[in-house]
């Protein structure tokens, strides 16, 4: 099994003059301890859950390009983009120049988006849920065909492109791969069989039920559903000092055992870099073999 990094949080001790310092340490420790992925939510106002909405929160694709910059292998992506925060156009151009700039290390992560309020704040689009699938199904469309040798016009319900020229190509082959988060059963993991190379579940009862609906997508479009990377996002601390390594294990084991490939999270107090290195030592090389 694969672990990946997830950055959620960016107040930390030395505030926003040392943020870039203690971002690049964290990716440099990642990737020095064997994760896979590092990843940064896509939302311009810190979430409930982490803090108040006046805690720090970057850009995600201003700081993935600098992440890109301070790395040289780990994979590199937004956990989740939000469909609707940006035109698809200059979000597949975004995410080649990721891919270029790093050595093709991009990926996609896309949903339909949740936040509201953020977007309210900034004057982000955020239409209706229904018509947010929709744009979400049209803008995987428009990025796939702009990482083909498909220039010409791309004609939607609500996208509508005259030329998808998209100089220079991705290096990722044949285009940087997409995850897709969420685990709604009729419409997100329909679009998981039909579009992406990975879904994004939480760990839970009704895990094994979202794979089997997952499966009978892929089922109902010709996919092959073992083609597809499960992934899982769920706590990831190793305690202070390591005590809580065995539970972790112990939940990956199980999860793997239901057929997940990928395990994402974020680390508490992970601008101190111990807790990465805990996990690195300790959980890491426990569960590589997993899967």
């Amino acid at each position: 099994m694969n672990i990946g990094l997830h950055v959620s949080n960016f107040t930390w001790p030395g505030g926003p003059a040392s943020l870039g310092e203690d971002l690049g340490r964290i990716a440099a420790a990642a990737e020095e301890h064997g994760f896979a992925k590092l990843s940064v939510m896509d939302h311009v106002w810190q979430i409930g859950h982490i803090g108040p909405p006046e805690h720090e929160m970057l850009e995600a694709y201003t700081t993935l390009g600098f992440l890109a910059g301070r790395t040289t292998r780990i994979r590199l992506l937004a956990w989740v983009t939000a469909a609707v925060y940006r035109e698809p156009g200059l979000l597949a151009k975004a995410v080649t120049t990721l891919d270029v700039l790093s050595g093709g290390r991009a990926w996609l992560g896309i949903g339909a988006a949740w936040n509201e309020p953020e977007a309210r704040g900034l004057g982000l689009a955020f239409p209706p849920l229904g018509e947010r699938f929709e744009r979400l199904e049209e803008a995987l469309q428009i990025c796939l065909q702009m990482w083909s040798d498909d220039d010409g016009p791309y004609t939607g319900r609500h996208y509508r492109l005259e030329r998808t020229l998209n100089s220079p190509a991705a290096l990722s082959r044949p285009h940087p791969p997409i995850l897709i988060g969420g685990g709604g059963e009729r419409k997100t993991l329909r679009l998981v069989a039909r579009y992406a190379q990975a879904c994004n579940l939480f760990p839970g009862p009704d895990l094994a039920q979202k794979l089997d609906v997952l499966k009978r997508h892929c089922d109902e479009v010709g996919r092959d559903y073992d083609e597809i990377e499960k992934t899982v996002m769920g706590p990831l601390d190793p305690g202070p000092q390591g005590e809580r390594v065995g539970d972790l294990v112990d939940s990956m084991r199980e999860l793997a055992g239901l057929g997940v490939t990928h395990y994402h999270g974020s680390v508490p107090d992970a601008a101190s870099i111990r807790p990465i290195e805990l996990l690195g030592e300790r959980v890491l090389p426990a569960v590589a073999d997993l899967n």
